[in-house]
């Protein structure tokens, strides 16, 4: 089995990786924000999952025939949603308003082969973040950025971002960005990997 992976995730990739699933990164190049405007109405999961749908159906127009899977993360703090930072400046801003609160983040994953989608799957994790003074931000940032500029939450898991918790509620590979687990059975029931 051969996977497209519409995405250029590291975190992602390397989940594939470990878990000894072939693939190819093919990221899409969508409008993210226009899908976004189009569900305004739309909360925080319904939003993952239309946004990971939508890169596995572009790359599956590109790739007849081939399995297709897309995935997205959404950061929801206090009933505002997130995006990945655009600057460094906007990062500390994020952090700061994330200080000493709790993070739902969102994760989704679809497969899709020959523009259907065959499976898709949300889950979410809570994050409770310590508080966040103004010294740790500014050293926490001169570390990871710009590494942290492509993640929704300005965090990486397996790095200097497990410092920003106090506690974490939910499945380890959705904080990572991707509900794995649910994954690896579809593509079982898929048959795409051996039973």
């Amino acid at each position: 089995m051969s996977l497209i992976l519409a995405s250029k995730s590291a975190s992602r990739r390397a989940m594939l990786d470990a878990a000894g699933v072939s693939h190819e990164a093919l990221p899409t190049d969508l409008d993210e924000r226009a899908i976004e405007a189009a569900l305004v109405d739309a909360g925080p999961d319904a939003i993952a999952l239309a946004l990971a749908e939508a890169k596995a159906l572009a790359v599956s127009a590109l790739r007849a025939g081939e399995l297709v899977l897309g995935s997205d993360s959404l950061v929801e703090v206090e009933g505002h949603r997130f995006d990945k930072p655009s600057s460094i400046t906007q990062a500390a801003e994020h952090l700061r308003f994330f200080s000493g609160k709790a993070m739902r983040l969102h994760s989704a994953a679809a497969l899709a082969r020959d523009g259907m989608v065959l499976w898709q799957h949300g889950a979410v994790a809570t994050l409770h973040l310590h508080e966040l003074s103004e010294d740790f931000i500014a050293d926490y940032l001169a570390h990871e950025w710009p590494a942290v500029a492509g993640c929704v939450g300005v965090f990486r898991i397996e790095a200097r971002g497990v410092q920003l918790f106090r506690a974490i509620e939910g499945d380890h590979f959705t904080v990572l960005g991707m509900p794995l687990f649910p994954l690896l059975s579809a593509l079982r029931e898929l048959e795409e990997l051996p039973r």
